[in-house]
């Protein structure tokens, strides 16, 4: 078919059933100005530089897009680095035995101890109460949101149960003391109002919405096959979601557990304002104790000389809480690679 090239336009020439021929416009492209024709290199020319300005486009989207992954793994590398540079020169001065044995944390004293457990049972115990409010409390609402409650329910609940997340900690904190606590004396006279248990309580609290809402992620992604099947076998609702869908999805339910375990002991402000900030050695919950990050909270206050010993023990305890965090996130990965379903 023959092409005429006029100048701005190709055209090219269609033939009617009468034997007539129109010339309907089919690309507008810019023409030189010193010629009123446009011929096949030129046509050629302007196409290549379009899918070269396109490909230089996409070029820069991908590089910007790989800056913005790299600075969040600059910014991890370089958390990790300050841990371990002062870390280094705290234990310099203070043997790794003592930090790891010692049952005594008293870096502000007039004869300093730098046992580390007494921060770490601390953080145990709260974690491990608010672990036992917000597990069974968030895979029993995963259960009703993606087995018994209608779209209608689910699409009011789930925000709401969202929002929990968006409220400051220390109202989370004060809410413990001032609220939880008095109830919980109501019930236990002896209970003091430092005490790990009504901070572990609202804790659990905080992090149900990690749990319940990725939980039920985890259920929802579990093909519909598998319920019908449970169901034709006679199974009911509840019997799917405990023996069928909860084994299919533990993978993401274990995710959700981690993040959960991750949240709860990294929690500052709830347990520095419930908890007390006296380090205590003790795996009561009714008792008092500060955890590691409330220690953290309680030194850095800006009245400690740069350099000291007293001010590298912040660094050495945010070493000990990065360990935890990071031997409880590999546990986790390991035991979802070991149960992992593939659908």
């Amino acid at each position: 078919m023959d092409r005429i090239a006029r100048r701005g336009a190709i055209w090219a020439p269609l033939r009617h059933s009468d034997g007539s021929l129109n010339y309907p416009r089919l690309m507008a492209v810019p023409s030189p100005p010193e010629t009123g024709y446009l011929g096949q290199a030129e046509i050629s020319g302007f196409l290549a530089s379009r899918l070269t300005r396109q490909r230089v486009k996409e070029r820069l989207i991908e590089f910007s897009m790989f800056l913005c992954a790299l600075s969040s793994v600059a910014i991890t590398l370089g958390i990790v680095g300050t841990l371990l540079l002062e870390s280094w020169h705290f234990f310099a001065n203070v043997s790794l035995l003592d930090f790891l044995t010692d049952t005594q944390w008293t870096v502000l004293f007039e004869n300093p101890r730098y046992g580390i457990m007494p921060l770490v049972a601390g953080t145990v115990v709260t974690s491990g109460v608010a672990l036992l409010v917000a597990l069974p409390l968030g895979t029993v609402i995963a259960i009703y949101l993606s087995e018994y409650a209608n779209a209608r329910v689910r699409e009011i609940l789930k925000p709401i149960l969202e929002l929990l997340s968006a409220v400051p900690t220390v109202v989370f904190g004060y809410f413990a003391f001032l609220f939880v606590t008095p109830i919980l004396q109501s019930f236990l006279p002896n209970l003091p109002g430092f005490n790990m248990l009504s901070a572990g309580i609202v804790i659990g609290i905080m992090i149900i919405p990690y749990v319940s809402s990725l939980s039920e992620d985890a259920m929802k992604a579990v093909p519909v096959h598998i319920r019908e099947g449970s169901y034709a076998m006679g199974a009911t609702r509840l019997q799917t979601a405990v023996r069928v869908l909860i084994p299919s999805a533990f993978s993401g339910i274990a995710s959700a557990y981690v993040l959960g375990f991750s949240r709860a002991v990294g929690e500052t402000m709830v347990v520095a304002i419930a908890a007390g900030q006296q380090p205590n050695l003790t795996l009561n919950p009714m008792e008092g104790a500060a955890t590691i990050t409330a220690y953290i909270v309680q030194v850095s206050l800006g009245d400690l000389p740069h350099g000291t010993i007293a001010y590298q023990s912040i660094f050495a305890a945010g070493l000990t809480l990065m360990v935890m965090t990071l031997v409880f996130n590999i546990a986790g990965y390991l035991l979802r690679k070991r149960f992992r379903e593939i659908y």
